[in-house]
């Protein structure tokens, strides 16, 4: 019962977050348009679209990670996991997971700490708290944190070539 609520979890997690991922990436393309417009046609682009365009394709990357994370959409070699013996090739993966779970939550607590000491700053551009835009980063890696507590200790997925 606990797996297959943590399986529905994940499944409406990943679309979510996905999608929150792409609202972000398509307002990152409209202010890079903007920007561009600006700056050839209209003859000078305002200093906060080249900004916005740098905190809006963070904060998608971050938003994304984890979804990907539990797709198996990220970069990795698999080919140690098939190669070893089962038990060995399950204590890897625990291994794996164990990483991941615990440099997701050392990067939510240190991006989170950061983000907080730099509020005093703010932005050149857009005239923010640098807070605001940091804050993507412990919540990227939260979010991760989240997928990887979901998926739990099992191999990951694997993206296959198809020749």
């Amino acid at each position: 019962m606990l797996t297959t609520l943590r399986h529905r979890l994940l499944a409406i997690s990943r679309p979510v977050t996905l999608t929150l991922a792409g609202l972000l990436l398509s307002v990152n393309a409209l202010a890079i348009l903007y920007g561009v417009f600006m700056r050839y046609i209209a003859g000078g682009a305002p200093i906060w679209t080249d900004e916005l365009s740098r905190f809006l394709i963070i904060g998608t990357v971050m938003l994304a990670a984890g979804a990907v994370w539990s797709e198996g959409g990220h970069m990795r070699i698999g080919l140690l996991e098939r190669l070893l013996p089962v038990p060995l090739a399950r204590l890897l993966n625990l291994y794996q997971w164990l990483l991941t779970l615990f440099l997701a939550l050392g990067g939510a607590w240190v991006s989170y700490r950061y983000a907080l000491s730099v509020s005093m700053f703010t932005t050149s551009g857009l005239g923010i708290s640098r807070s605001v835009p940091l804050l993507s980063l412990p919540l990227g890696f939260a979010l991760l944190t989240w997928h990887v507590l979901l998926y739990g200790p099992a191999p990951l997925k694997t993206v296959e070539e198809v020749a």
